[in-house]
């Protein structure tokens, strides 16, 4: 996905067992309808047992590549990636695929998120097993719009991923999922996710949501790491960056979306925190097609390795 700023992972075990990891950290067994994410992107194995690692053969997955998603290919320790049908006597078979997205200029969920995410077979819902048929079904036939599918599903998933995976934090923890679910941190931000481009200072917010200025500000910071108007400022320049990239909008008319009334003052905050000003970060995005979307990028039965 060279489209994409950030890539992340999945693999959803279609039929028996597995291990999953990040390198160098332990390993989590994999059963038949668990789901495994990598949010970060790292490098990652799954092995049919723990503790083992296979040399990595990117060019292999390019040969077997096809032109229509998802694609089917055997993979052998020894042998590495290579063609087959979806049903081969493997010893597991996964669905994997990929979920694009822009981390600049202000990603606030990713950071939060943990470098693997396990969802076991008993979490899952019923619709998480339709997604891996039709993911199979896809991969033998080839159907007009099958791709297009997959992408939405993956979407769904990681979206269902998120919101199961907030539900099992700790009360007491940290960080922007956290503050979401907070009675005031969370109202704080859907305060100012609403209408970013109004005139919001620490007290207003503190209003509306029922704190003393001194306290709001506390317990933001205590949750999300930044104050207040640290986060409204980054917020405005993601909503800003969608708008430069979706839209044929001015830069002048952008900078009134998000609450600043001076051209110049806008362009100097965004390059502040992007690095560029807004027209070049505008030229550079449209070289780029678009898509945020998630790919089912193979069926791949994993043998010994």
């Amino acid at each position: 996905m060279p489209d994409s700023e950030h890539v992340m992972e999945y693999h959803v075990v279609t039929k028996g067992s597995c291990w999953g990891a990040v390198v160098g950290e332990a390993p989590v067994r994999l059963d038949a309808g668990d789901i495994v994410l990598f949010p970060h992107g790292d490098a990652h194995v799954i092995s049919s047992a723990p503790g083992m690692r296979a040399p990595a053969d990117v060019p292999g997955y390019f040969r077997n590549k096809v032109d229509q998603l998802p694609f089917t290919l055997h993979y052998d320790g020894a042998e590495g990636p290579r063609p087959t049908s979806a049903d081969d006597g493997s010893d597991a078979t996964l669905v994997c695929g990929f979920l694009g997205c822009d981390v600049r200029p202000f990603n606030p969920l990713i950071g939060t998120l943990p470098r693997l995410m396990h969802l076991r077979t008993a979490e899952n819902h019923g619709w998480t097993a339709e997604f891996m048929r039709q993911a199979v079904s896809e991969s033998k036939d080839k159907r007009p719009g099958g791709e297009a599918m997959l992408e939405r599903m993956s979407e769904m998933m990681f979206v269902d991923a998120v919101r199961r995976y907030l539900e099992t934090l700790p009360e007491e923890s940290r960080g922007w999922l956290a503050g979401l679910r907070d009675r005031f941190v969370g109202r704080a931000l859907a305060l100012m996710h609403d209408a970013p481009a109004d005139d919001w200072t620490v007290d207003e917010l503190g209003h509306r949501v029922g704190l003393s200025r001194s306290a709001l500000h506390e317990r933001f910071v205590e949750m999300i790491g930044q104050p207040p108007m640290q986060y409204l400022a980054n917020w405005r320049m993601q909503v800003a960056s969608s708008l430069l990239r979706d839209t044929d909008a001015t830069v002048a008319s952008v900078a009134q979306e998000v609450g600043y009334d001076s051209e110049a003052a806008f362009a100097r905050a965004f390059k502040r925190l992007v690095g560029k000003p807004p027209a070049a970060w505008r030229r550079e995005a449209s070289r780029r097609t678009p898509r945020a979307a998630g790919r089912v990028a193979d069926v791949a039965a994993v043998g010994g390795a």
